[in-house]
């Protein structure tokens, strides 16, 4: 199902992920959820091979949230395709585990140096996510909107405001 229209509305920033330049970060918006709206299952929950993979790392699959704001990538429907980080031109995203080998959930609030691999074979396993790590150099080209299979990626630069919002950095102009 696709991440939702109005996304980040009747959301709330659980995590924050830093990029270690100390400028940029992004945050990680929930609750997540095992099942959408219409009452499916969401495609990381519904997918046998990314259940597979939790339990081959024995991890608990968890709902997760959508990392990023302006580049939002619901975490609970991606299933590590990797057809955003190749079409990206601009190298938005990397495949976070590819950093840091830790569960989804230990990376909020981490920072990370971008030095994960942007390479769409190069993710550890199907527990990976594609993380806008670079969200603030964005082109907003929507290559990545256009080829991912569940629909996972939302590109919106009106969400600046909900970024700042939440950041507490908004100005009303």
């Amino acid at each position: 199902m696709p991440i939702a229209e109005n996304f980040p509305e009747g959301l709330k920033p659980i995590g924050k992920i830093m990029n270690a330049d100390g400028e940029h970060f992004h945050f990680v918006w929930g609750p997540g959820k095992k099942t959408n709206k219409d009452g499916s299952t969401a495609e990381a929950f519904a997918d046998t091979e990314v259940v597979a993979a939790y339990a081959a790392r024995n991890e608990e699959q968890v709902p997760l949230g959508v990392s990023g704001t302006m580049v939002a990538v619901d975490w609970d429907s991606c299933v590590a395709d990797g057809a955003c980080i190749e079409a990206c031109p601009v190298q938005v995203f990397q495949w976070y585990r590819t950093e840091k080998d830790i569960p989804a959930t230990k990376a909020f609030n981490e920072t990370f140096a971008g030095t994960g691999s942007s390479v769409k074979d190069d993710r550890k396993d199907l527990t990976d996510k594609a993380d806008p790590i670079r969200e603030h150099d964005c082109i907003w080209c929507m290559a990545c909107v256009s080829v991912c299979p569940p629909q996972a990626i939302k590109v919106d630069q009106s969400n600046v405001e909900a970024h700042e919002k939440a950041a507490k950095t908004f100005v009303q102009a």
